[in-house]
Order: structure tokens, then C-alpha cells, then sequence
């Protein structure tokens, strides 16, 4: 019986001493996570080449402002004004108000004139020729001219916001429409994206909103669609002796190892503060670091970086699992010699 029970104490101690758990794989130390986190400092774009994802340089032409024309469907506020001819004013005021002018097969219709065509036109060009074609008959009108609204010029915005459509104008920017859209502060940038003509563009929103990056402020296009991502859709795993074992949400795309087992309620003192483990990768061929609890109080936290699909696991100590062995074992024991005793007494 003592034998088996050695035995057993043996094979738990190597089944969960840290190194012989991992020397199946690729283990490295804190020079290569070091290494890494500066890597993941670097952005968005640094974080996917860690994870195997190609992306692509943002090509410049996104960052030119464009000049912005008036295009089917659109429409369009149109105010005059002439110190006699209250009527036309009042006419147009009144279909303003109600509906606007819709631009339809390129042209737009107002009273007492023909049809114009204003399509492939600036707001100015196409202000200055309704004042032209309105002053052949009335003399010293004035035309105003803005949009009403843009159903085709438009940027579309899923998620979490507030406002899921922001018309464009040639030169409204990222910044400013995610600001008009209400993005929520706790959004995940990390994950969040732009889509233009069927392509995902290689932009790191955190760049752009947490530090002011204006090399990701890229000109909007009508057609874009934004993707804003919840706070949970990145995230890293933390497990084995912790507090509270659990899912923490990476919103900027990185944390420090320091503040995951901060929110995972730290290591007890069941936990092996000498085998404190980061897997990164996939399952089949994982990468590996080992660190200790010297290692995470005495570095600062940007050169512990966790990004996301990282998991952290704490080994117990191996006292800890002789205790759990035993707590276990006992009562199964209690019950056998209790058997054992009632047996003895029948057979006396």
C-alpha cells in the first residue's frame, strides 16, 4: 500500500512539474517574450505577422481628400431668395421642409424652371447653374444650396454605435465619423475594421483614437462599411492556480501579463510562482514561454505584453498536489478500513 501511494505521488509531481510539461514543445524564456512584446508594441499590424496573418501596406491615395460630387439619389436643400417674389421662395421653402429635391435620373426639378442636370457636379457648380438658369426670367435671385441627405454617399457602421449611417462629403475623416457615430469607449479597436470595395484596409483603430495616430485618419468613401467589435471578441485566457480563472478582454489588442492575473485575481499560495506559463499559437504547434513571479515585479509592463489568444496557465505547487492527492485519498481509505473493521466484527 505504501509503495502504490509513492508511486502515485511520483507521477503526480510529473505530470505537473513545469518543465516536464512542456518538453514536448518549443519552450523559450523571458529574453524571447521580452522580444515579442516589442513586436506587439509596434501595433495591429505587428500583432497579426506574431499570429501568421499576412496584411498589407495602406496605400496613400486613401489619405487625398476628394472632390465630391452630387450623384443619383441624393438629396438636396435648395433655398432662394428675391426681395418681391415672396411666392417662389415660400414654394420652395415648402418642398424643402417636406421632402427636399431629390436628384432623379441626374436632374433635379424645381418651380417655374425646367429640369436640371446637377449629377457629376460640385454643390457649387450645381448651385450656380440653377441661380443661371432661374435669373434668364427673374433678375437678382439668389440660390442656396447644401444636402439633405445622401442615401448612395454614405458610410455604413455595424456594431455598437449610435448612429449607423454618416454621409461623406470628399473630406470627412475616420476620426470624425467615429465620433459622430458614438462609438462606445469600452469598443474593442483591436478587432474593429473598414471595408472599402470588398477589402478589409490594414488600419489600427487604438492607433488612430487612443494615440492620436493621424497616419491611420483616412479620407471616408461612400460605400465604406465600419465594423466596430464588442469589448469580448479579443481576448486571453488565464487558468490553472489563480484567483478567479477566467476570459480577460483585450479592447486595445494587448495587456500586460502583470494586469491579466491582476484580473484574474492572482496567484495564491497554492500557485508555483516559479512556473508561470504563456502559450501562444495554435494547439498542434504552440509557442511557449516560461516566466517567474521575479520576472513580472521587477520589469515594467510593456515588456510583458500579452496579445490575443494568449493563454497563461499557474502550476500548483507540487505540494499542493500531494495535499489535493491525499484529500482525495482519504476517504476512499476511511471507507476500506471501515469494511474492513465492520468485516473483522461479523467474523468475531
Amino acid at each position: 500500500m505504501r509503495s502504490s501511494l509513492l508511486l502515485a505521488l511520483f507521477m503526480l509531481i510529473a505530470l505537473t512539474s513545469c518543465h516536464t510539461a512542456c518538453h514536448h514543445y518549443d519552450v523559450y524564456g523571458v529574453d524571447e517574450f521580452i522580444t515579442d512584446a516589442y513586436l506587439i508594441r509596434q501595433g495591429k499590424q505587428s500583432i497579426l505577422d506574431l499570429e501568421g496573418v499576412e496584411s498589407s501596406e495602406l496605400c496613400p491615395e486613401a489619405m487625398e481628400e476628394y472632390l465630391d460630387v452630387i450623384a443619383e439619389d441624393d438629396i438636396l436643400n435648395i433655398a432662394v431668395y428675391h426681395p418681391k417674389r415672396s411666392d417662389i421662395m415660400e414654394s420652395i421653402h415648402l418642398i424643402n421642409e417636406r421632402i427636399g429635391f431629390r436628384v432623379s435620373e441626374g436632374k433635379v426639378d424645381l418651380p417655374d424652371i425646367p429640369p436640371i442636370e446637377v449629377a457629376g457636379l460640385t454643390l457649387e457648380d450645381a448651385r450656380l447653374r440653377i441661380q443661371e438658369s432661374y435669373r434668364t426670367h427673374i433678375q437678382d435671385i439668389e440660390v442656396f444650396l447644401n444636402y439633405k441627405n445622401r442615401l448612395a454617399r454614405k458610410v455604413e457602421l455595424i456594431g455598437p454605435v449610435a448612429i449607423p449611417l454618416i454621409p461623406v462629403d470628399g473630406k470627412i475623416r475616420l476620426y470624425e465619423v467615429l465620433a459622430l457615430a458614438r462609438v462606445p469607449n469600452n469598443a474593442n479597436f483591436f478587432k474593429s475594421y473598414v471595408v472599402r470595395d470588398g477589402e478589409q484596409l490594414p488600419l489600427d483603430f487604438y492607433k488612430l483614437m487612443n494615440l492620436g495616430d493621424m497616419s491611420q485618419n483616412i479620407v471616408m468613401r461612400g460605400g465604406d462599411r465600419i465594423f466596430i467589435a464588442n469589448p469580448s471578441d479579443s481576448t486571453v485566457m488565464v487558468m490553472g492556480e489563480v484567483g478567479s480563472p477566467r476570459a480577460v478582454n483585450l479592447p486595445y489588442g494587448f495587456i500586460s501579463l502583470r494586469e491579466a492575473l491582476v484580473s484574474a485575481g492572482g496567484i495564491p499560495f497554492t500557485g508555483n510562482r516559479d512556473c508561470i506559463q504563456v502559450i501562444r499559437g495554435n494547439i498542434p504547434n504552440p509557442k511557449i514561454y516560461v516566466l517567474s513571479w521575479e520576472h513580472i515585479i521587477h520589469l515594467p509592463n510593456d515588456s510583458l505584453l500579452l496579445m490575443p489568444g494568449d493563454t497563461v496557465y499557474v502550476s500548483e505547487k507540487p505540494i499542493t498536489s500531494w495535499n489535493r492527492f491525499i484529500d482525495q485519498l482519504l476517504p476512499s481509505c476511511l471507507g476500506v478500513q471501515t469494511a474492513y473493521g465492520t468485516y473483522r466484527t461479523v467474523v468475531d
